[in-house]
């Protein structure tokens, strides 16, 4: 191995900054070295985490292996500890090109700075990632809210914002790279701006951004609070087909006292009240979601809402999590569910949001739509759903007017409906 290869876990936002560690600590000159860009949302993140570091160090017994990432932010020591590790960095030095020029040099071992002091958040001009269409510009990180239940925060420190030239400038780069489709990443994306000279919403950024880059193909936003969307935002969503008919929400929960208990800001009748007002506007909208299953004083009532919501907000994708508790976070201090009840639930929310993507995937069948091809004879609708297609000569990167004729499983089938 010569180039440093960097695996990173979780989050659309990991991947983006994956991409940015592999720049910096190539241009410094680093080489057979792997880095894991580590995720901490639940307790099974930091279980992935470490196995990937064990399999890493297998793979690679001579390289230098450097850890990363929320996990590492979080618990530096523990990682320091483990003998497959040769060093340890923070979230902040990551995206430092000195820390990186340091570590060409041997670095030290433990270079975790207090997170909580950081308050800017510079754009990071990536070229390109590669074969893939789909390209990632960080627009925002941190979190300045505290959810029972997420740790998070303390990974990331406080929201900071990228301006709007530096994410202009970004996106630009990128598809004259080649890049069709842009996703806007963030920890709290619907909080960008709030630091920035008069504090303006995610809309204007949006608006700024598909305005300015009219080569854009389409511009994807990744996960929002359904809390936070402003009037821009909502008016660009519904009335502009470069902005992708997919919205993925954090919705965690359909119980409004669940939700009162994980402080979060929304209730299940914004939810639901959001999804009519967009659909109402734009009928082809898809959404996703974010639903946490068995958080501590949960009922079987309290979990009921939750199933129902799929159907009542028109969740199209459900990613489901088994409330994992994190030890730092008050969530850990509540009633616990035994660890029976929330794998049941889990499963039964997860076959509810299967039966859910299932529909709507049928409901595809016979419609033709503008897809943007990935590698492996894949392609990827503005709405999410993914398409396999045998249609030779088209490449990733291309986009493909495709029409829907089957599905098999979670993936629909496709051909060429022409120009």
């Amino acid at each position: 191995m010569s180039a440093p290869r960097v695996i990173s876990l979780g989050c659309r936002l990991n991947l983006a900054e994956g991409e940015a560690i592999r720049r910096l600590a190539g241009g410094a000159g680093l080489s057979n070295t792997v880095v894991i860009n580590s995720c901490a949302v639940t307790n099974e993140a930091v279980r992935q985490t470490r196995q990937q570091i064990r399999r890493a160090r297998k793979a690679n017994p001579t390289a230098r292996l450097i850890v990363t990432g929320c996990a590492a932010q979080i618990d530096p020591a523990a990682f320091a500890a483990m003998p497959e590790v040769d060093a340890v960095i923070g979230n902040a030095e990551k995206l430092d090109a000195g820390e990186w020029d340091a570590q060409a040099g041997g670095g030290e071992r433990l270079r975790v700075n207090d997170i909580m002091s950081v308050r800017e958040n510079a754009a990071h001009l990536i070229d390109g990632y590669g074969d893939r269409a789909r390209a990632f510009v960080q627009v925002q990180n941190g979190c300045d809210h505290r959810c029972t239940f997420c740790i998070i925060p303390f990974g990331r420190g406080p929201s900071r914002s990228v301006s709007i030239d530096d994410a202009i400038a970004s996106v630009r780069r990128l598809v004259d790279h080649g890049h069709p489709e842009i996703v806007l990443t963030g920890v709290d994306m619907t909080s960008w701006g709030q630091d920035l000279d008069g504090a303006p919403r995610l809309g204007r950024l949006v608006a700024a951004i598909l305005d300015a880059v009219p080569d854009l193909f389409r511009l994807r936003l990744s996960s929002v609070d359904c809390a936070e969307i402003d009037d821009e935002l909502f008016e660009r969503l519904t009335g502009d087909a470069r902005l992708a008919p997919y919205l993925h929400l954090s919705l965690q929960a359909g119980s409004n006292m669940i939700l009162k208990r994980m402080k979060r800001r929304h209730s299940r009748e914004d939810a639901i009240d959001l999804s009519r007002r967009l659909r109402a506007r734009r009928p082809e909208i898809a959404l996703g979601a974010d639903l946490i299953a068995g958080f501590p004083t949960e009922d079987e009532e309290m979990f009921l809402d939750s199933v129902r919501l799929i159907d009542e907000a028109g969740i199209n994708y459900a990613h489901v999590f088994p409330f994992s508790a994190r030890s730092e976070t008050p969530a850990a201090r509540m009633p616990q569910l035994s660890g029976d009840i929330v794998a049941d639930r889990a499963r039964r929310l997860r076959t509810a949001g299967s039966e859910a993507t299932s529909r709507f995937l049928d409901s595809l069948i016979g419609t033709t739509g503008e897809a943007v091809i990935e590698s492996g004879g894949r392609g990827r609708f503005g709405n999410f759903a993914p398409a396999r297609f045998s249609e030779a000569g088209l490449r990733p990167g291309d986009v493909a007017r495709l029409r829907v004729v089957g599905r098999e499983g979670d993936t629909l089938i496709a051909e060429s409906a022409g120009a």
